[in-house]
């Protein structure tokens, strides 16, 4: 689990070194998927990670606004201050809270339960999800995505990279 965690983080800092080489009009310029923008991406990918490690826990979901993060520099600085709570959640994870139980109420009143092994797998797929949009963003604008390779980042215990 902390191994893809610590994946999508560093490949969402190469996003983060990659927006840095385009223009501010470029990053926010709305899309064709996805949440609009590539700014609004990145923002939601951060946000929607931190809120749902806060609410397994039965912590209180602050719902983050991104025209108050709309610029490279305020998402990275938002990202690197949920980080820390985020990064402890996650660096402490065992095998005691794969299965406890979570319980959601949809608007529709509907209850549903996952466990929060679950939930962990889905912020996990949920940031590669939008990863694959930001990597379709950039051909269409000409530029070479940044890599999905998990091979090769030194993210195993016995990798010899």
């Amino acid at each position: 689990m902390q191994m893809f965690f610590r994946y999508n983080w560093m490949v969402r800092e190469e996003w983060y070194r990659w927006c840095e080489e385009l223009s501010e009009e470029e990053l926010l310029q709305i899309r064709t998927g996805g949440v609009g923008s590539i700014l609004h991406t990145l923002f939601h990918i951060v946000d929607v990670e931190w809120s749902w490690i806060r609410v397994i826990q039965g912590k209180p979901d602050f719902q983050e606004n991104f025209n108050d993060y709309n610029s490279l520099i305020k998402i990275r600085e938002l990202d690197a201050k949920l980080h820390v709570e985020v990064e402890s959640f996650v660096n402490n994870w065992d095998a005691t809270r794969e299965n406890r139980l979570f319980y959601d109420t949809l608007p529709d009143g509907k209850i549903v339960t996952d466990t929060w092994g679950e939930i962990m797998r889905h912020i996990i797929a949920h940031e590669i999800h939008h990863v694959g949009q930001l990597s379709i963003w950039a051909r269409e604008i000409g530029r070479k995505p940044i890599s999905a390779n998990v091979i090769g980042r030194g993210l195993s215990t016995y990798s010899n990279y």
